[in-house]
């Protein structure tokens, strides 16, 4: 099954509604191709990452989580091995094909109304010009750095805690591809991780390279095992190599802040379309300066950028073969109307870099 490209519009998941049918009529008026389930961050505590990704943690007690408090693990319980045997039983019996056992990953309908929202209107109305659909979970990467043990240090640091997040996180994944699944459409689940940017910082320099990979590697064996196809998303400059390594087949940047971190691996690049990837060019900012920019200007943005990984060695007709174009980042917190500008603003550059040929001449 080929992954879409094209310059195909794409979102990223958070949109700044409190309702999900608007939403909706957003996404599948701008981006109809690859339509998303929407994330309602301003529909309060029960929206957040916590809730969406890592619910049976909660429920089963392995983390405290409490509005207007930050969640922590409670790895210092007296019954923690006992929520322990018992998380670790589903999931198994979930790894082995149970599903009422991976039901029990499911995003909890009041923490992911949008979802629930895509899969009903989905029912009733099909899936009209869709091509794919698309899901999102928060990394595991950015979840146990956002995380805390009992004793205030980060999850990820914990080996245990940060198994913890990943197989939840990878269960969570693989339950969504399955549910998106049986619409008979290939599924896009996106892994969003912008905290991979804490690597190689000086506040970080334990975060080792293959631990990343790893945790990486342990969501997209969640989402291959539901069907899906892995996408990685970040809104901030990463080493993008360590995603490539870990197995993820699209790669969603903000290259309209950041796609200077991008060049610099031009050869991982070349390499990564070469084996059939694509590159999500998140080129539609998502700030008041959405409202300067036009179609034409950011293609010609865009036209530059992939010149100037042309001129460090990437196959040109691969850069304009597999590409979808995005907002750079969520939308979640930003006002209605520019939200709504910036999805438009992205189909109209859809439309334009759709009709554009690979430029001859070398």
């Amino acid at each position: 099954m080929l992954l879409p490209g094209n310059f195909a519009a794409a979102g990223i998941g958070s949109l700044p509604y409190q309702e999900p049918e608007p939403a909706l009529e957003l996404i599948f008026k701008y981006m109809p191709l690859i339509p998303h389930w929407p994330q309602l961050p301003r529909r309060g505590h029960q929206e957040h990452f916590v809730y969406q990704s890592l619910y049976p943690l909660v429920r089963l007690g392995l983390i405290d989580d409490r509005p207007g408090a930050m969640p922590v693990f409670t790895d210092d319980a007296p019954d923690w091995a006992d929520k322990l045997t018992a998380f670790y039983s589903l999931y198994l019996e979930a790894e082995a094909g149970s599903e009422e056992a991976l039901a029990t990953f499911a995003i909890p309908r009041e923490a992911g109304c949008g979802f629930y929202a895509l899969i009903e209107y989905l029912e009733e109305k099909g899936t009209g010009k869709a091509r794919y659909l698309k899901g999102q979970v928060a990394g595991p990467v950015s979840a146990g750095l956002y995380l805390g043990s009992s004793s205030g240090r980060s999850a990820f640091y914990d080996p245990q805690l940060k198994d913890l997040i990943v197989k939840t996180t990878a269960m969570q994944a693989c339950w969504q591809a399955r549910e998106l699944g049986r619409f008979g459409l290939p599924v896009l689940v996106f892994v969003d991780d912008p905290a991979l940017a804490a690597y190689g910082t000086s506040t970080h320099v334990s975060l080792q390279r293959e631990e990343l990979v790893e945790a990486l590697a342990g969501v997209v064996a969640g989402i291959r095992a539901g069907g899906g196809f892995p996408g990685a998303h970040s809104c901030s400059g990463v080493e993008w190599p360590i995603f490539f390594e870990a197995g993820y087949r699209i790669l969603s940047f903000d290259a309209y802040s950041y796609f200077t971190s991008l060049q610099v691996f031009a050869p991982q690049v070349d390499e990564f379309l070469e084996d059939g990837g694509v590159l999500a060019w998140g080129i539609v900012p998502t700030s008041e300066q959405a409202w300067q920019e036009t179609p034409a200007g950011l293609a010609a943005r865009l036209k530059d950028a992939v010149e100037e990984l042309v001129l460090r060695g990437v196959d040109r007709g691969r850069l304009y073969r597999q590409a979808l174009v995005t907002p750079a980042c969520g939308t979640g917190v930003l006002d209605v109307p520019l939200g709504e500008h910036i999805y438009k603003l992205t189909a109209e550059l859809a439309e334009l870099m759709g009709r554009e040929t690979e430029p001859s001449g070398e």
